[in-house]
């Protein structure tokens, strides 16, 4: 069974601990919304850069490796790569967290646009907007499972 939240089991938790509605999802992102901002913002940091560090050391978690490499973003080609690079850098420098997307639901073009278009965002609606792909990437985790 793969973990649905990146190095965040507390959410797992805190879902099971609570009466469920019959609804996995919807239980689970009741206790994200739920969480202190100090916690929303570890569970976005939780979650690897796209195509960064952990990729390249290969320390994804398995079902990142392979949402990643759905989106071919273990096949980049040297300009592919820095330019990823260079976009999760000004991302995190202006966010102070990592870029969070769906990657399944999109493809790398999909992906570098998003990261460009969304550097225009003011760090509130990133937050909410990191939390939504989270939950879009549980959604699609739930779906695995079942």
């Amino acid at each position: 069974m793969i973990a649905l939240f990146e190095h965040s089991p507390w959410v797992e938790a805190r879902a099971d601990a609570r009466p469920s509605t019959g609804n996995r999802h919807a239980d689970l992102m009741a206790v994200v919304h739920a969480a202190s901002d100090d916690e929303q913002l570890a569970l976005i940091r939780a979650h690897p850069e796209l195509a960064g560090k952990a990729a390249i050391d290969r320390t994804l978690t398995a079902a990142s490796a392979a949402e990643q490499a759905s989106a071919g973003l273990d096949r980049l080609s040297e300009a592919e790569f820095a330019r990823f690079h260079a976009l999760n850098a000004a991302y995190r420098e202006r966010f102070d967290f990592p870029f969070i997307i769906c990657v399944r639901l999109t493809d790398k073009a999909g992906i570098l646009a998003a990261m460009e278009q969304r550097l225009r965002n003011d760090r509130e609606t990133e937050i909410a907007t990191a939390i939504a792909q989270i939950g879009e990437i549980v959604r699609l985790r739930l779906e695995d499972q079942a």
